[in-house]
């Protein structure tokens, strides 16, 4: 019997979204069993500094990057959003799960209705406190690491006023509930590849037991977006943002451009076939690079 073994973060949320990948190949390959080695990361063990002081988004794949290229696992299940816009050649993305839900939205503590101006809205995403001081200009936003279990506990007990997250993780937590508000993407552009999941596998190997499993727009979506924040040079801590969408075949960009040390930002879309998202991401950062320089020099 072929075995798959699949290489995933320990938190629960990571376990949860690398169970999605094993069900589905264990309900439609019955031929192969299917594994999950846990590890903890070095993102995952480091918590009292932001992100970008530490080395960004490779720091929650660089274990499990390690036991693919060893050989100790077969996949790796990411959330596309905490991967590097640079990938290995050896580790391929090689499969994009349904897009769920890509909002990011406004958590409360239990029982509160009204957010408590007194208190710090809990973020560690300067994308999303940009964005949001335009939505609530009298908070104070405050950093906060954790998984997403520890920030709603830290939440609870009453540290901050509210915290942001992502509807994907409390949706596939199942913790809709918790969600207070939606924030559209008109509102606050996501994270490139937010709610997307991406399967990594081996460079020269046979993963065609996932292709009912990856979904074609979903990674044209991802490609646009992730080439819009790689032009402009962006990595986890980078405040750039992009949201993409395919009605009849035809992208639509939306994208976000900040320069560090600055109180603005830039707002634009860009439409194109889909089979294009690559060079639309590039054209979108590039015209709202030069949008910027024209503002700082009219």
């Amino acid at each position: 019997m072929k075995k798959v073994v699949i290489g995933s973060r320990e938190s629960k949320l990571a376990v949860i979204q690398s169970e999605i990948v094993a069900d589905y190949i264990r309900e439609n390959r019955r031929e192969i069993e299917v594994e999950l080695l846990t590890m903890k990361t070095t993102g995952d063990k480091i918590l009292d500094k932001t992100l970008d002081k530490i080395g960004g988004k490779g720091l929650f794949v660089k274990e499990l990057d390690k036991a693919l290229l060893d050989g100790r696992s077969d996949l790796s299940v990411h959330s596309l959003k905490d991967m590097p816009m640079e990938v290995s050649e050896m580790l391929p993305i090689v499969a994009c799960s349904q897009r769920e839900d890509p909002r990011d939205v406004l958590v409360l503590p239990k029982g509160v209705e009204e957010i408590d101006f007194s208190k710090p809205i809990g973020t560690s995403s300067l994308r999303r406190t940009l964005q949001l001081k335009k939505l609530y200009p009298q908070a104070e936003f405050k950093s906060i690491r954790g998984n997403v279990v520890s920030r709603l506990r830290k939440l609870d007990e009453g540290e901050y006023s509210a915290v942001i997250l992502a509807a994907a993780g409390l949706k596939r937590l199942g913790l809709e509930s918790r969600i207070s508000r939606y924030f559209e993407p008109e509102e606050v552009i996501p994270a490139a590849g937010q709610g997307i999941l991406a399967v990594q596998g081996r460079q020269g190997e046979d993963y065609k037991y996932l292709s009912g499993f990856h979904h074609e727009d979903v990674m044209f979506v991802a490609k646009g977006e992730r080439a819009f924040v790689k032009e402009l040079n962006g990595g986890c801590s980078s405040p750039v943002a992009a949201y993409g969408k395919i009605e009849n075949d035809m992208l639509t960009l939306l994208g976000l451009y900040y320069e560090e040390g600055e109180t603005t930002y830039n707002i634009g879309s860009i439409q194109g076939r889909k089979e294009a998202a690559e060079t639309l991401g590039i054209e979108l950062a590039k015209r709202l690079r030069e949008q910027h320089k024209h503002q700082e020099n009219p």
